[in-house]
């Protein structure tokens, strides 16, 4: 620390030197910075962080992509985890789309992409760790900013403060959004190929649905210096919120064989839900004489309740000879749901050097996770008891690690092993579920080495090895036959699965010129894959009232097998003082197959790229564009995207005040989604047209100074243990874990 403080000095005196002389001098920050494990997204020093929210800046980050429709990868996957202030975050990453996009980047310091966790984090997640740590200088002072925007799909207000007294330093954030969703259309078709017989039907939807609904997030947090060496820190934080949405639906079926109506129908849908979060944590930590000697202690508790409540009610239902007792499965349906996470976690971790060059770091911790769900079904206003359910899921994580880490002149290294034990049990109350137990013991390695070729350059090689654990909406047996074409099943015997990764990257950063390159190959043997078959309904054990017509039917298994490569560039331009050009892109190749049948593989790429000029008067002006290509799928692919954006910001009275005018997507009204599914007995296509064009004004105000942070204990929580998913998925009793 003290090298790089004496650095920075020299670095300051050369510049005022130069200057004296009257030479230009650039001295714009390096926005990314990167050591072995790490890469850092400086948000603080990017001018479109006044005015974007914290989803939008993610496009900028090294390692990450955010295709069109918001869904989040870090380092080429979707399963990864989201911490604030080094602490895990249930709520960002079960929700990570929609709680990022309700924080404005003003509250936010850095971005850290931790794409070797290590043993100290767990094992969940292959992609990594999105580490957001909010503004603080450490000195003494406050500071208090209040926001609004305006746009053609909502409106949203916030507020961020920070103020220090004594020993006690405390800040807040609060945001509101409200979100009007014009209406959307979208709509399918599924073709029968293969086995044709006088069961098969070939089908076309179509359909629209709008909403309206509110977003309220807010957080706090406080540390307390007991002493130079002990230190005591709390958080609260709280998101939730709520929507109302409609929709009408159309389908008719047809023959394969002759083209002749089978029959149709249309459909009216109505729902309302709530949701919350509230999560709580306190730290206590202690450091030592001896440098870099840590101690920590943390328990952390949090609830996540949330009600939903729809309706679909049938209407003009037509069915030819035959089809009479399928299309007698069309009940209106009122489905009630209601579910709620309580956990409590407790973590011990320590971390000492020794023999100068040498560190170990070891911890424990116990995670008592307690879920509920009640989810009520009534077919034409009669409660149905066979297909309501009641249940309980019991998540206990047990682990420990112990980690080794090496530094010596240019070369520093780290072998790390964690352990973690799980066990899973579901009781049902009521419906048609079995009671099951799972238990799961993982034994996690991990290996890194770097050298720095310079001051500013390093090179990394290193292993890793990532789980997923399926959730309960993935081992939930509960058979959903809510759409009696689609049917969707969890499978409770699901294993937890492996993926294995290397990884060689090299960044260099410099004030003018930034890039890093990371090339990762990884593997799986037993990934968990969404296999959707078409059979008939009499082959689906436990389906009520079975016809014998063709049905699609989904679930899940440990068949995947799958690797690829990934190459990911981000590079950074200060091409003078008051121009920035960036990229940050992905390209990547993709093999995958069940070890039977199904196959794919194929070539996927993402790229963002903009630039950003300063102009005289504290005139600053922004444009972005990006596009992806389609994902490659076991069964299929998704559909491609582009976008663009242009901003133009005023200041005034020295950056407190600040006016921003953006645009997206704003010589095209609409934007396309196309998904296909293919199987060796029927080709599936879906298609989506949602409004992209916007439009926005935001404005921003600071008092006082930002003088002063919450400090953060430096080892916390980290609840990254269950593979991200969610809702409806494996059923209509889903449940956050």
């Amino acid at each position: 620390m003290a090298q790089t403080q004496a650095d920075s000095l020299r670095a300051d005196s050369i510049f005022k030197s130069l200057e004296l002389q009257g030479v230009e001098v650039v001295k714009q920050k390096a926005l990314v910075k990167s050591d072995i494990d790490k890469i850092t997204y400086n948000i603080e020093d990017d001018p479109d962080s006044k005015s974007n929210s914290t989803l939008d800046m993610l496009r900028k980050v090294p390692m990450v992509t955010v295709d069109g429709e918001d869904n989040i990868q870090v380092n080429g996957s979707s399963s990864f985890k989201v911490y604030v202030n080094s602490k895990p975050n249930q709520m960002m990453s079960n929700n990570p789309k929609e709680v990022l996009k309700s924080m404005p980047a003003s509250s936010i310091k850095r971005i850290e992409v931790i794409t070797n966790p290590g043993p100290k984090y767990d094992a969940e997640g292959v992609g990594g760790i999105l580490n957001i740590i909010t503004h603080g200088k450490n000195i003494e002072g406050y500071t208090a900013t209040f926001r609004a925007n305006v746009h053609n799909q909502g409106l949203g207000a916030g507020a961020y403060t920070t103020v220090k007294s004594g020993k006690l330093t405390m800040s807040a954030n609060v945001n509101y959004n409200y979100n009007d969703r014009p209406r959307g259309y979208s709509g399918s078709t599924r073709k029968t190929v293969g086995n044709i017989s006088n069961s098969s039907s070939d089908i076309e939807s179509s359909s629209w649905s709008d909403s309206h609904g509110n977003s309220k997030y807010g957080s706090l947090e406080a540390s307390y210096e007991i002493d130079t060496l002990r230190l005591l820190t709390a958080s609260f934080d709280l998101y939730g919120g709520g929507s109302n949405g409609e929709g009408e639906s159309s389908l008719l079926a047809t023959s394969p064989l002759t083209g002749n109506h089978l029959y149709s129908y249309n459909t009216f849908q109505r729902s309302k839900s709530s949701y919350a979060y509230i999560d709580g944590g306190i730290d206590y930590q202690r450091t030592f004489s001896v440098e870099d000697r840590l101690f920590t202690l943390s328990y952390k508790i949090s609830a996540e309740p949330d009600d939903n409540d729809s309706y679909v009610d049938y209407a003009d239902l037509q069915a030819a000879d035959g089809w009479e007792t399928f299309l007698q499965r069309m009940k209106n349906q009122h489905n009630d749901g209601s579910h709620n996470t309580m956990e409590h976690t407790f973590q011990v971790d320590y971390t000492t050097p020794f023999a100068k060059y040498h560190n170990i770091e070891m911890g424990l911790k116990y995670i008592l996770r307690n879920n509920t769900s009640e989810d009520d079904r009534y077919e034409s206003d009669v409660f149905d008891r066979d297909y309501s359910s009641h249940y309980k899921h019991r998540n206990d994580i047990m682990a420990a690690y112990l980690g080794y880490g090496l530094k010596i002149k240019k070369f520093s290294g780290r072998l790390g092993l964690r352990y973690e034990h799980t066990l899973q049990d579901v009781e049902y109350k009521l419906g048609r579920g079995d009671d099951f137990t799972k238990h799961f013991n993982d034994f996690v390695p991990s290996a890194s080495i770097g050298y720095k070729l310079g001051q500013a350059t390093n090179l990394r090689l290193g292993y890793d090895m990532r789980i997923y654990r399926p959730g309960i909406w993935y081992l939930n047996p509960y058979l959903d036959d809510s759409t009696p074409t689609n049917i969707n099943q969890g499978n409770p015997n699901l294993d937890s699965e492996k993926n294995h990764s290397f990884n060689l990257s090299f960044s260099n950063f410099t004030p003018k010129f930034n890039i890093n390159l990371a090339l990762r190959y990884g593997f799986t043997r037993n990934s968990i894959e969404n296999v959707v078959k078409m059979m008939p309904d009499t082959k689906i054990a436990g389906l009520k009232n079975p016809t014998g017509k063709d049905v699609l039917y989904t679930s899940y298994e440990n068949i995947g097998h799958r690797e690829g490569v990934n190459l990911n560039a981000y590079v950074n331009w200060n091409a003078s003082k008051n121009t920035r050009i960036y990229m940050n892109s992905s390209l990547s190749y993709t093999d995958m197959n069940d070890g039977g049948t199904l196959s794919n593989s194929g070539w996927e790429l993402f790229a963002y790229g903009g630039a950003q000029q300063t102009l005289p008067k504290d005139w600053r002006i922004s444009c972005n564009i990006y596009a992806i290509t389609p994902n490659v799928r076991l069964q299929g692919r998704g559909s491609s995207y582009s976008n663009y954006s242009l901003s133009i910001q005023k200041s005034w009275l020295k950056n407190r005040l600040n006016l921003t005018l953006s645009a997206s997507n704003f010589l095209k009204k609409y934007k396309y989604f196309n998904y296909h599914t293919t199987d060796s007995f029927f080709e599936a296509a879906n298609w989506s047209k949602n409004l992209s064009q916007t439009f926005s004004l935001s404005i921003s105000y600071r008092i006082g100074e930002l003088k002063a942070s919450v400090k953060k204990a430096e080892r916390s929580i980290t609840n990254d243990d269950v593979k991200g998913g969610g809702g409806s998925n494996g059923g209509s009793n889903s449940d956050s874990n």
